[in-house]
């Protein structure tokens, strides 16, 4: 490996990660909002290890965040019928319809910055993306 080609891609990385955080609320969700009532959407119910699992963060951070959740409405807590100290969490039909708003603005704004892209080009980047996201689970 080239060290050259790794500082461009750290390089690129960082100012990524900082502009897309600058997106703070795209949509009316924040970041995590927007990403654990996704992950719900796409995978039903789901208890709280294994969000903390999914995303690898700590029980308690995500404890607090389906709290939060909760909280506005956007996801219900329900008894886990084998376990009665723990439960689940299913998204609500308020949090359906807010991640679906927040997908509409993130989608009409991805597709501003790949405008100028060919079809091609969007989906190698997709699969490249998938492909560095895949490591961190391996």
């Amino acid at each position: 490996m080239k060290e050259k080609d790794l500082e461009l891609i750290d390089y690129e990385l960082v100012v990524l990660i900082r502009r897309t955080s600058l997106d703070k609320e795209l949509g009316g969700l924040d970041r995590s909002t927007y990403t654990l009532l996704t992950q719900l959407s796409m995978n039903g119910p789901v208890g709280v290890k294994a969000l903390a699992d999914e995303f690898r963060l700590d029980i308690s951070t995500i404890s607090r965040q389906t709290t939060l959740l909760e909280a506005k409405g956007y996801v219900q807590r329900m008894p886990d019928p084998t376990d009665g100290r723990s439960s689940y969490f299913q998204v609500t039909e308020l949090g359906m319809r807010k991640v679906k708003e927040a997908k509409k603005a993130r989608l009409a704004r991805h597709a501003q910055l790949f405008k100028d892209w060919s079809d091609e080009e969007r989906q190698k980047f997709g699969e490249l993306l998938a492909r560095l996201n895949r490591t961190f689970v391996e």
